[in-house]
């Protein structure tokens, strides 16, 4: 039975796309602080660990109610670093530093603040329920069809498309196919399975999807994608879990 959680928290202090991203504040809480809230959302959740190699953004992750106990080691805070070595590196740390282990691990990114922390704890039962399964992630509908509208370009320039199969499909209701994405907003691991993972999640176990909305959907890594949630926020559309006290 899944009873203990560790919320992980990944924000490293570097990005391309976007410098200080897990700092730029969203109605008026930084970044970071969204992952922080939805996980003290989540009744299994027992404890929450950002880790970083950031000083900036370890003091603002204290002063949000998250644990910071150590600075990420610098191999694992390049921009090439997969992620699977960071959350395992966080787990070891937390079950040798509480002499327990736990059950699974809750990995939020910061740059997905839309969350329903009533997903993250129906994640946990339906893992809970399926002992066969290494996790659970969510995915969500795109509004880009694929199938339907996907092209390909050659190096002549010619146009056609990546699916051969849709010819004299003309509208997306048509198409036949259902296609879902991974959005990003919230991966659930079985710790056993974090512990032995290597480097890409997907192609190493066995996993069950949680639909979310797409409106839930945001993935920030550029300004016009922090400015689109900003937008949505601000007028209502969307709501986040944390704001300024």
């Amino acid at each position: 039975m899944i009873e203990r959680v560790l919320a992980v928290v990944p924000a490293r202090g570097g990005s391309r796309g976007l410098p200080g991203k897990n700092l730029r504040e969203l109605a008026g809480v930084p970044l970071v602080g969204h992952s922080i809230a939805a996980a003290r959302a989540v009744p299994a959740v027992r404890r929450t660990l950002v880790s970083t190699d950031d000083p900036e953004i370890a003091a603002a992750s204290r002063a949000l109610g998250a644990d910071v106990p150590f600075l990420r080691p610098a191999e694992l805070a390049t921009d090439t670093a997969p992620t699977g070595p960071v959350i395992a590196h966080a787990l070891a740390y937390a079950e040798s530093d509480e002499g327990v282990a736990y059950d699974a691990v809750l990995l939020l990114e910061p740059t997905s603040p839309v969350r329903d922390p009533a997903h993250l704890t129906e994640a946990i039962g339906l893992l809970d329920a399926h002992p066969g399964s290494d996790g659970v992630v969510s995915i969500s509908a795109p509004g880009f069809d694929p199938f339907s509208t996907g092209v390909e370009v050659d190096a002549a320039g010619v146009l056609r498309r990546a699916f051969p199969e849709a010819a004299g499909v003309t509208r997306r209701q048509d198409s036949g196919r259902s296609f879902l994405k991974l959005n990003g907003n919230f991966y659930l691991w079985r710790a056993d399975f974090v512990r032995r993972l290597e480097r890409s999640w997907l192609d190493e176990g066995s996993f069950l999807a949680l639909q979310i909305p797409e409106t839930q959907a945001f993935n920030i890594d550029t300004e016009f994608d922090f400015r689109l949630v900003e937008a949505a926020v601000d007028a209502g559309l969307v709501t986040v879990l944390a704001t300024r006290p």
